[in-house]
């Protein structure tokens, strides 16, 4: 005879209406048997009833709407531009809300030392949606090569044809992300990969390429080297993710992903394990400042050279 699991559901509200919650989190929540999605949180009304009608929830709008739903829920997640979502996340963690965010944290080093300080300040758990690390193909191949010892050099190349003549992804209407380009929207997840199987990054040097294009060379502290190379602007027939790694055993290259909803419902997984063992994970708001600092220092470097 087994014991019902009688654990209650995190109560996670979302904020944001835009395609991200549409086609990604909000999906991926309602549909968690762990999870109660509380509300959607959104600057227009019409899109927050829209999409907290569609799951079942109640939908919430306004500076006043925000605090509710906070009051609501145990957790939030977050669909919103990193500016915007860093000092909403200071404010969730400082309403004692466990915080799910989207990569970066924020575009700035203050804004994300900020959220890490409020999180631990008041001892909420929090992960940031880096795709491949949740993932359940990339996240195991990630354990498998970081267990292995004699790494010698890394090539990860994320190039999207987002910004490509004849694009029409909803995704490029995205203000932030064509302002900052591939370095700040893929280059967080190229960086998730390459740090726990390779060392941290102790040197870095940026240039850029065409269009919104930037090149990284890295060493780390393992010793090994890598070259990364991000960009949304690509034609359409040069767009895709490679990730190799090269080292005594010979080559490994990342394999594919079920797609975006799956690898989100792993973080989900993730930030209720960490709400229930107190254990930080390691794709927690201070890895989100770390990705930041090292974006930053990316992004200055090739703007001086260029």
């Amino acid at each position: 005879m087994t014991t019902a699991d009688t654990t209650p559901p995190l109560r996670i509200g979302l904020l944001g209406t835009g395609p991200w919650a549409r086609n990604t989190q909000a999906p991926a929540l309602a549909a968690h048997p762990g999870v109660e999605l509380s509300g959607v949180w959104g600057r227009r009304a019409e899109a927050a009833d829209a999409l907290a009608t569609a799951h079942g929830t109640r939908a919430y709008t306004g500076e006043e709407g925000i605090d509710a739903l906070l009051e609501a829920s145990d957790a939030v997640a977050f669909a919103l531009p990193p500016d915007v979502q860093a000092p909403l996340a200071v404010r969730a963690a400082a309403a004692g809300c466990h915080l799910l965010m989207d990569k970066p944290v924020a575009t700035t080093v203050a804004g994300a030392r900020a959220v890490a300080e409020a999180a631990e300040k008041a001892s909420v758990a929090s992960v940031v949606f880096c795709t491949l690390r949740f993932a359940p193909e990339t996240s195991a191949w990630i354990a498998e090569q970081a267990a292995v010892d004699g790494w010698f050099t890394a090539r990860a190349q994320w190039l999207g044809s987002l910004y490509a003549a004849g694009s029409d992804s909803e995704y490029a209407d995205s203000p932030w992300r064509r302002d900052k380009g591939g370095l700040w929207d893929v280059g967080p997840h190229a960086l998730s990969v390459l740090i726990p199987v390779l060392g941290d990054v102790e040197h870095l040097t940026a240039a850029a390429g065409p269009a919104d294009t930037t090149h990284l060379i890295l060493r780390h502290t393992s010793g090994a080297s890598s070259t990364v190379t991000l960009g949304l602007s690509a034609p359409p027939g040069a767009a895709g993710v490679e990730i190799e790694v090269r080292g005594e055993r010979g080559t490994a290259s990342i394999p594919g992903w079920a797609g975006a909803e799956t690898a989100f419902r792993g973080a989900v997984d993730a930030l209720a394990e960490a709400v229930r063992t107190g254990v930080p994970h390691a794709c927690d708001a201070r890895f989100g400042l770390h990705l930041t600092e090292l974006l930053a220092a990316a992004e200055q470097q090739a703007q001086a050279a260029g």
